[in-house]
């Protein structure tokens, strides 16, 4: 029984809908990896310049951003089994496009990029419709437990993926990448054609346009609790995500070759890791009432642990091989604090956001979740600049810690959020 509190709670599960969901979704997201790692490949195979790889950021986030918020406002006037179904057929048209111009020999980088903005469009607007849907299906005290299921699958993938696509490029080329992909997402459209329809309680008239994407951002403004949900993200991700720093720590401070090799895959891997683990043993999380208190401890470690890492930069020179070891342990402990931190936020947004809402918001959290990350890249890299990659590492892991505790304290109403169990 003990062995069972600890591990991953799969009582989501037994609900067909959702379980259909998730089993597709292991499938799926091997597939979508392939691509994501294939597209940037193919464009620096064709261009043999990094300048033009660095474009899929600025393409890929331009679209995330506008559809993840319109997405969300769609995802508040329709029915949003249609909307899944409309956007995972999209989806499979994309990786089809994808694969058609490899196998034609296309080499115009622009076709490459413009197909990967319309690519993340479809994906922008299904996930935040796919987030809204998950209290439909399963109860409120099990929303950490499925969405802890689901992070992990993605964690995995984002592990999987890059490893299986590096291993297949150079034996079947891109195209069958692509191809992989297509056929991989007929395993969601199946569960999503299988869902009843979830029609929106409350559902606004017409067609959503802007006004629609700001009453979603206004309606955070009397919800403390959700908005502090998002700030604390972006102060976690913004000031504590020192993956730009790898690749130079990798071959500076551990001496691993200048373009990768193994201390450069361990770093990159070992937050996904630990996202993994943290969702293996994630049993814990269906038991927790204090969502807000649990979603601050959670960061703190990931700040905690993020200033672990800089000190074994740091150190490195003195002690490299135990330092190395130390450093990619901080990153798993990180990764295993922010998977429990995501699931607990985005649980608290499914809960308490009403449904006429909850599509909106879901938009705002994709937008978070990807567009932090990418301002942290700019933030560590000018740091390391000026002070040098550990104390940048090592400083924005402290400024986790302060900054977080001033938020708590600053509005207690989320350090004292619970969620009612039912007995």
């Amino acid at each position: 029984m003990q062995i069972r509190g600890l591990v991953a709670d799969t009582r989501p599960l037994r609900n067909p809908h959702f379980r259909r969901l998730w089993l597709a979704n292991i499938i799926t997201v091997v597939g979508a990896q392939l691509t994501v790692v294939a597209v940037p490949a193919q464009i620096y195979a064709d261009t043999g310049s990094s300048a033009y790889v660095g474009l899929t950021g600025l393409f890929g986030l331009v679209p995330l951003v506008v559809f993840g918020l319109w997405g969300g406002a769609l995802a508040d006037v329709f029915d949003r089994r249609t909307m899944l179904v409309v956007t995972t057929v999209g989806l499979i048209g994309t990786s089809g496009l994808f694969w058609l111009q490899a196998m034609l020999g296309n080499h115009n980088v622009w076709l490459l990029l413009g197909l990967f903005s319309v690519q993340q469009a479809f994906f922008a607007v299904n996930q935040p419709t796919r987030s809204a849907v998950i209290p439909k299906l399963v109860s409120t005290e099990l929303l950490p437990a499925a969405n802890s299921l689901n992070m992990t699958v993605m964690q995995a993938g984002a592990i999987a993926g890059p490893l299986v696509a590096g291993a297949l490029i150079p034996v079947l080329g891109f195209e069958w990448l692509y191809l992989i992909d297509t056929f991989t997402l007929l395993a969601t459209l199946s569960a999503v054609v299988r869902l009843p329809a979830l029609p929106v309680e409350g559902a606004m008239r017409g067609t959503p346009g802007l006004r629609s994407v700001i009453e979603g951002l206004t309606y955070l403004r009397g919800h403390p609790v959700l908005m502090m949900s998002f700030l604390v993200d972006i102060i976690a991700m913004v000031f504590g995500m020192p993956r730009a720093l790898f690749p130079e720590i990798a071959h500076e401070s551990f001496l691993g070759p200048e373009e990768g090799g193994l201390v450069f895959a361990a770093l990159f891997a070992a937050i996904p890791a630990g996202a993994v683990l943290g969702g293996i043993f994630s049993g814990w999380v269906s038991r927790v009432s204090r969502q807000g208190l649990a979603v601050v401890v959670c960061i703190l470690v990931w700040g905690a642990a993020m200033a672990g890492f800089g000190v074994a930069v740091a150190l490195a020179d003195q002690w490299r091989t135990t330092m190395l070891a130390l450093a990619v342990a901080m990153l798993v402990v990180g990764g295993a604090a922010d998977m429990a931190s995501a699931a607990f936020r985005m649980s608290m947004l499914q809960a308490s956001a009403s449904d006429e809402v909850r599509g909106r918001l879901q938009g705002i959290f994709i937008v978070v979740v990807a567009g932090g990350p990418r301002i942290a890249d700019v933030a560590h890299g000018a740091s390391a600049v000026m002070v040098g990659t550990a104390a940048a590492a090592a400083g924005g892991g402290v400024l986790v810690v302060v900054l977080t505790v001033a938020a708590a304290i600053a509005v207690p109403s989320f350090v004292r959020y619970r969620v009612t169990r039912v007995a």
